[in-house]
């Protein structure tokens, strides 16, 4: 048994590394005796700015009524929205602790204490508060290292570049200073630390975009980890803020979130849009590229793309079994966040007109996908009736663009990539 795994838009050689060692790992587990290769393209195939952006106009507000989300949005969970808001502004939280404070009875003695900005407060008694703040500026500048669970935490998920500045920014923000100030008591001074964990966490998360490599799991993990380094329990969520954002994030369409992120992908992420824009007008040299490494060494070889890469083995197995040339040793093909059904809607695959078939001798297809991520589509109904083709969901709690890279560190993708590749071998 073979392994080839093809990377997506974007990934250049550090990105790949990084990435396909964590592929390979999680595949060794389950395969022990199989060869894990990657196919690595972005070099050879991917885009560049031959005029070094000279192209790309000052960017302009977007104006008028953004269009209606997709039906299937209407689904985004509370956590998945709130965390879509925190991305967008990592200091939302601590704005509306800063400008709406507690209501009082939430002082030092609790639900019977003094209100906030308590007017009985010692003179030079330090606001419960601005301990907090003061805890969470001291805090090391770098990142911690891997042998601590934070640092190791930070470094596995690709966000210890990141994370420095992102603390920074909480700490010396006017939201948390004001905050810090109206947190007379502990029980404020708790909810506090949870708000300034998140903001340091949404911060470094927004920071890293499609390069953090972050689950649900371990963005909360980061979270509980830096509350307690600030004194707070981040098991307990914060009332007042949590609430209050909550009820916002299911207010906010997911529309104006995406189009903050077109501009970003359009100015900041030019290799991954150009990636996409390359192929479809010179797609022919990848998919000769990709033919050779499959055909290589002998099968049986299971192929797994990623968005980009999905495609163009979706084109490249498509075209050649048209031809009743079938790709030899192909066994199973795995799309992750592929774009691969919705261009065959299109009309934009080069192997497929729009309502055709997949031929004869296309091998079994688990497509996997996210809801959240807006990169991946379901293959099952554009081919109906195809007994070949899986759709399988996968939930990484996080909202896009992170939901996109999120995939791979998920038990339960190879799971069912072990799943499918038990169902190929026995027919």
């Amino acid at each position: 048994m073979r392994f080839l795994f093809v990377h997506g838009t974007g990934v250049r050689r550090e990105r790949h590394d990084r990435l396909f060692a964590l592929v390979r790992e999680r595949l060794a587990a389950r395969f022990p005796d199989a060869a894990v290769e990657s196919c690595y393209w972005g070099d050879r195939f991917g885009a560049t700015l031959g005029a070094g952006g000279r192209s790309v106009p000052g960017l302009k507000p977007v104006t008028g009524t953004a269009p209606d989300a997709p039906d299937h949005m209407d689904e985004i969970d509370a956590e998945t929205a709130e965390w879509a808001l925190l991305l967008a502004d990592p200091l939302c939280e601590l704005r509306v602790l800063a400008e709406a404070g507690w209501p009082a009875g939430t002082g030092p003695g609790g639900e019977d204490g003094a209100p906030d900005d308590d007017p009985f407060a010692m003179p030079g008694v330090q606001a419960a508060g601005i301990r907090v703040l003061a805890t969470l500026a001291g805090l090391p500048p770098a990142p911690p290292h891997p042998g601590d669970e934070l640092g190791a935490l930070l470094h596995g998920t690709g966000l210890a570049a990141d994370f420095p500045a992102a603390l920074d920014a909480a700490a010396r923000s006017a939201e948390a200073a004001r905050a810090a100030e109206r947190a007379t008591g502990d029980p404020q001074a708790r909810e506090l630390a949870t708000a300034l964990a998140r903001a340091v966490t949404a911060g470094a998360l927004a920071a890293a975009g499609a390069d953090a490599e972050c689950t649900g799991a371990e963005r909360d993990r980061l979270v509980e980890l830096l509350t307690t380094r600030l004194g707070g329990d981040a098991r307990v969520p914060g009332a007042r803020a949590a609430a209050f954002l909550g009820r916002l994030a299911q207010r906010v369409t997911t529309q104006p979130l995406l189009n903050a992120w077109r501009g970003s992908l359009t100015v900041g992420a030019t290799p991954a849009l150009g990636d996409i824009l390359r192929y479809q007008a010179r797609g022919h040299d990848l998919r000769e590229f990709l033919h050779a490494r499959i055909t290589a060494a002998p099968g049986p070889t299971v192929l797994i793309g990623h968005s980009l890469g999905g495609i163009a083995l979706v084109d490249l197995l498509a075209l050649a079994a048209a031809r009743g040339e079938a790709v030899p040793g192909t066994e199973l093909l795995v799309t992750v966040g592929s774009q691969a059904p919705f261009l065959h809607e299109l009309g934009a695959l080069a192997a497929l007109e729009p309502g055709a078939k997949l031929p004869y001798g296309f091998p079994r297809w688990l497509n996997v996908y996210d809801r959240q991520d807006v990169l991946s589509y379901l293959a099952g109904p554009v081919f109906p009736g195809d007994p070949r083709i899986t759709d399988h969901e996968i939930g990484s709690r996080q909202p896009f663009p992170a939901c996109h890279s999120a995939y791979w560190k998920q038990d339960a993708l190879y799971e069912r990539i072990e799943q499918a590749v038990a169902e190929a071998e026995t027919g």
